[in-house]
């Protein structure tokens, strides 16, 4: 990131309005669900402040493992909990180092529930409780969902239910297990019957169908929070960066790509 350090105004992270010298090229890493959401509010915020923001995406544990090997950041958006051990190795003694987060900067922003998808105009299952949700993922020929080894945070709760409901060895002989990415893309291109992913990551699929959210007694959320790295060069960018995805136009956003205000 390069900014003109001459521009005093840019402290309150917003001088760019007045003074485009003043403008930040700032890198926002975000993971998993959370991205079409950045991507729907980032142009008002460059808009605003002239400030130019790179957006790259990852599933959560791919994200913290490139974060805490040092890769170089403005904004992140992760888990609260990554966010907190980022924070803590941070206070122990690598607060200047690329890769760790402010610890008082952290912010809930989000979050979102796990979701079932089929194909657009077929049948839609029965997944109105958790018995239904079962049969429907058995009687399925094939059902897709993240990779846990990738580290998408579905993917692993997903994981861990099927072994608890016993109902894992049927399952994985027809897993589509996919390592990052729209997983309803799968559903779409006729790899699987089932997509099971998060609300907002349906959403984004043309071609996919919301059956709607898994049973509420098994139900698990996805939060979302962000945080600055230490390492920024504009912690007054990026603070705003922050600032504008936990503004009110963003709970606005937030609904309309199947997520909750946290």
């Amino acid at each position: 990131m390069t900014i003109n350090r001459n521009c005093a105004i840019a402290l309150l992270g917003l001088g760019c309005i007045l003074d485009p010298a003043c403008a930040a090229e700032l890198r926002l890493l975000t993971a998993g669900a959370y991205k079409p959401v950045v991507m729907a509010l980032m142009p008002d915020f460059e808009k605003q402040t002239g400030h130019t923001v790179t957006v790259q995406n990852d599933t959560a544990g791919a994200l913290a493992r490139r974060v805490s090997g040092g890769e170089p950041f403005d904004v992140v958006v992760l888990t609260p909990g990554v966010l907190r051990e980022l924070a803590q190795s941070s206070a122990q003694g690598a607060a200047n180092s690329p890769g760790k987060v402010l610890p008082d900067s952290i912010r809930t922003l989000a979050r979102v529930a796990i979701g079932v998808a089929v194909k657009q105009g077929a049948p839609l299952p029965d997944i109105s409780t958790v018995a239904r949700f079962q049969e429907t993922l058995l009687a399925a020929r094939a059902v897709a969902y993240i990779d846990p080894e990738a580290g998408g945070s579905s993917g692993i709760y997903l994981s861990q239910w099927m072994e608890k409901a016993g109902i894992a060895d049927r399952i994985r002989p027809k897993a589509v297990l996919v390592p990052g990415g729209l997983v309803a893309q799968r559903v779409v291109s006729g790899q699987a019957d089932i997509a099971l992913h998060q609300i907002s990551e349906i959403l984004a699929v043309p071609g996919a169908q919301l059956v709607g959210p898994i049973p509420a007694e098994i139900q698990n959320y996805t939060v979302y929070a962000g945080a600055v790295s230490t390492g920024t060069r504009d912690t007054a960018a990026a603070k705003a960066l922050l600032d504008h995805l936990g503004s009110p136009a963003a709970q606005v956003v937030l609904r309309d790509k199947g997520m909750q205000a946290p």
